[in-house]
């Protein structure tokens, strides 16, 4: 295929908090990765934040935003010799591969993705909502047949970032009671990991109606669902219920003082969701019941592999829908205004 010269990108401008659609040239195959067409590129809350935050120093005064993309090996680095991947293959792309290096102080301990070296697409260096991005060859997983680009998109952060924090955090098991707060992007993908892939008793509460019909028409049980304007507490105590593990997908102040309220002695609280910057942690409470507290980033190619691999079996069916490139500073829109019930992948015009 003809590769252009110049391509269109959404932008963020350092002292501009509004995307910039704009020509920016095509960038160049790296010796040790790939020059990908993107498909699909999923929308993701922290979009907007990384749109209003300019304050750390590995951020580029100006980048391509989208952290989340699919696409098409259209050109291979000369270094390249894994033959699973040649022209024409379609890959899921995750963001912050780590650089792999034995001396890098985060990868040698299998944290790629805190990797301060490594690439972030989008996340202060050029991204995904853009034609074509190049990629190193660690940050390419295999979109397995079947799997759409759109679903390989929201995969690679709205699903794999839920499954880290779950399988490889907090170990959830499968003779756990879970309790799940927050049925969003990342949320309801949660749901379907511990309640169709675990296999664990799973008790959600959201403040919307239709995501709670959404997990009863997954088959969480009428009992098992937080009915709306019900406190959290009083529910969890009425029904005798003791909660092994919070997933706390939300980060709001009431969420997390819920979480260590409900969650039994001995348990743990998985931080995923950031609604708020700042929370307050009840000392006295997590000494007195000895709780363990997991913060959770981010996946890694293992995790992301797995995922797709869950997707393509019909074990996780994430949900996600389609719209313009161009349509970007809408759907974000919308998005923080809580308009948008599932993840939405763009595609190129």
């Amino acid at each position: 295929m003809t590769i252009p010269s110049t391509m269109y990108a959404w932008r963020k401008h350092k002292g501009n908090p509004v995307p910039v659609w704009e020509g920016v040239p095509v960038p160049s195959t790296p010796p040790t990765g790939f020059l990908v067409k993107l498909l699909a590129s999923g929308v993701c809350h922290s979009d907007q934040a990384l749109l209003d935050v300019e304050d750390r120093p590995q951020f580029n005064d100006v980048y391509t935003l989208g952290h989340e993309g699919c696409g098409e090996i259209v050109s291979i680095g000369t270094n390249v010799s894994d033959p699973r991947f040649v022209i024409g293959t379609k890959v899921a792309l995750l963001a912050v591969p780590g650089c792999g290096l034995p001396t890098c102080a985060e990868c040698s301990r299998d944290l790629a993705q805190l990797c301060p070296s490594g690439q972030h697409h989008g996340i202060g260096q050029d991204g995904f909502y853009a034609e074509y991005v190049t990629i190193d060859q660690r940050g390419v997983v295999l979109l397995p047949n079947g799997v759409t680009p759109a679903i390989g998109a929201i995969a690679t952060d709205a699903v794999t970032t839920a499954y880290h924090g779950i399988v490889r955090r907090a170990q959830v098991q499968k003779s756990e009671t879970v309790f799940l707060f927050g049925l969003g992007g990342l949320g309801f993908n949660a749901l379907q990991i511990v309640h169709s892939y675990i296999g664990a008793r799973v008790i959600v509460s959201d403040i919307r109606g239709e995501k709670l019909t959404a997990a009863k028409e997954l088959g969480i049980p009428d009992s098992d669902i937080v009915p709306l304007g019900t406190s959290v507490a009083e529910f969890i105590a009425r029904n005798e219920i003791r909660v092994d593990t919070v997933l706390e997908f939300v980060g709001a102040r009431q969420t997390f003082a819920d979480a260590q309220r409900i969650v039994r002695p001995g348990g743990k609280v998985l931080c995923v969701g950031t609604g708020e910057r700042m929370n307050e942690l009840n000392m006295k409470n997590g000494i007195r019941k000895r709780l363990s507290f997991l913060f959770s980033y981010g996946g890694q190619r293992g995790d992301l592999e797995e995922v797709l691999g869950l997707i393509a079996r019909g074990v996780l069916r994430p949900r996600v829908r389609m719209q313009s490139i161009r349509e970007f500073p809408e759907v974000l829109r919308r998005l923080g205004e809580g308009g948008v019930e599932d993840r939405v992948a763009l595609i190129p015009v």
